[in-house]
This record gives structure tokens, C-alpha cells and sequence, in this order.
């Protein structure tokens, strides 16, 4: 994992417990107080809702408890493209686009982030600057050239 997502996911834990936990349980006990909890819909979605954060937080603090965190920041500066690395690269028709290789957490493909499990990732990693690459497809086979490595 890296550090921007041992952060992120540390942000949502402290949401769901300080402030998600605490509307749950104030619904709760405002659905408890209008009486017959059999059929008070009301009770059975906030519990609901109360199950869904607990398993959240017991989820995030479980990644938390055996993540290893690397801060690519820290890393000896090389062109080869490993995990946490801002990869550049253009493809058959020049076109640049720049991926940076993150935990399967932190994917987000809208924001230029891939898995480290992706299979542009799997073929990303271990090349260097200036190497082609091949990334087999469903639709057909892609190529890349990698233009710059970035350990930001």
C-alpha cells in the first residue's frame, strides 16, 4: 500500500468512527423509542446501516493491521518501474497516458491509478524506460513504450 493510501483509508476509518457510528446509534435509539421494533422499518434500516459501518471499519482497520507501507518517495531513484511508480507511457499512436501503480485498495483508473494486479501493471513491472511492452487484451494485443518512470 502506499502512504497517500494508508492515509486515505486512515481518514475513512476516523469518518466512520467519529462521525458514522454516532448517527447510527442516535437512530437506533430514536427508532427504539416509537415502540414495536417487529415492524418499525426505521429501527431495521439503521441496524442495517449499523452492520455495513462495522464490517467497513473492521475491514479497514484488518488492511491497516497487515499493510506494509511503501513510500516510493524514499526509494532509490532508478528507471526501472515498480510498485508505487508513476509510469509514462505512449501508445501506437503517440498518445501519452500516465498510470501510477498502487495497491488493489487504492485503484481508482478515473485518477490515472492502476492495481498492481492489472495486467497493464503486470506487464509494466520490471521494464525500464524505453522499453516496449506488450498488454494482452480481451479485444487484442496493446502496445506500449515507456517514456518516463516517476518516483514521486
Amino acid at each position: 500500500m502506499t502512504v497517500e493510501g494508508e492515509k486515505l483509508l486512515r481518514e475513512e476509518l476516523s469518518l466512520l468512527k467519529t462521525v458514522n457510528r454516532p448517527q447510527i446509534s442516535e437512530a437506533i435509539k430514536e427508532a427504539r423509542e416509537k415502540g414495536d421494533l417487529k415492524e418499525n422499518a426505521e429501527y431495521h434500516a439503521a441496524r442495517e446501516q449499523q452492520s455495513f459501518v462495522e464490517g467497513r471499519i473492521k475491514d479497514i482497520e484488518g488492511k491497516l493491521s497487515n499493510a506494509q507501507i511503501i513510500d516510493i518517495s524514499r526509494m532509490p531513484v532508478s528507471e526501472k518501474v515498480i510498485f508505487g511508480t508513476t509510469v509514462v507511457v505512449a501508445d501506437e499512436n503517440n498518445k501519452k497516458i500516465t498510470y501510477k501503480i498502487v495497491g488493489e485498495d487504492e485503484a481508482d483508473l478515473k485518477k490515472g491509478k492502476i492495481s498492481v494486479t492489472s495486467p497493464i501493471s503486470r506487464a509494466l513491472v520490471g521494464k525500464n524506460e524505453g522499453d516496449d511492452v506488450t498488454i494482452k487484451t480481451p479485444s487484442g494485443d496493446i502496445q506500449y513504450e515507456i517514456i518516463e518512470v516517476k518516483y514521486v
